[in-house]
């Protein structure tokens, strides 16, 4: 097989096996796949406030990803409450509460199929412990 190269001076043939496509993370934190329950509150476009449970399906140092019904626009600013595992407190309910503002948001592709969002968190965070 052979794999065209291109490079500053043009392009060349190099003979061997196709390589496959290199992953380029442009993201500047590394993401953890945690499932964490949550609750995201807000104000939808038409000025009415939601809350609506969800589970993230994405989290960092930085953002969050995660599904709603609730149909949210770009710059939306949301409050997030997120229910830490107990193995990370020592057994006790404890919850992250943060603000954020959407970044990202997917279309439903059907009807009855949730929106995906990414959120870009705030600086401010506070746990809240729950007796």
């Amino acid at each position: 097989m052979i794999e065209k190269v291109k490079s500053k001076k043009g392009s060349k043939k190099v003979k061997g096996t196709k390589k496959p496509p290199v992953e380029v993370n442009r993201r500047r934190e590394w993401r953890f796949e945690l499932p964490l329950p949550a609750e995201i509150e807000g104000q939808l476009p038409e000025g009415k406030k939601f809350a609506e449970k969800t589970i993230l399906e994405n989290i960092s140092s930085t953002g969050a990803y995660f599904s709603l019904d609730s149909d949210l626009v770009v710059g939306a600013k949301v409050n997030l409450s997120i229910e830490l595992p107990p193995e990370f407190t020592e057994g006790k309910k404890i919850k992250l509460c943060l603000d954020g503002e959407t970044v990202r948001l997917e279309k439903k592709e059907r009807k009855g199929r949730k929106q995906g969002v990414a959120v870009r968190f705030k600086r401010d965070f506070r746990f809240q412990v729950e007796d």
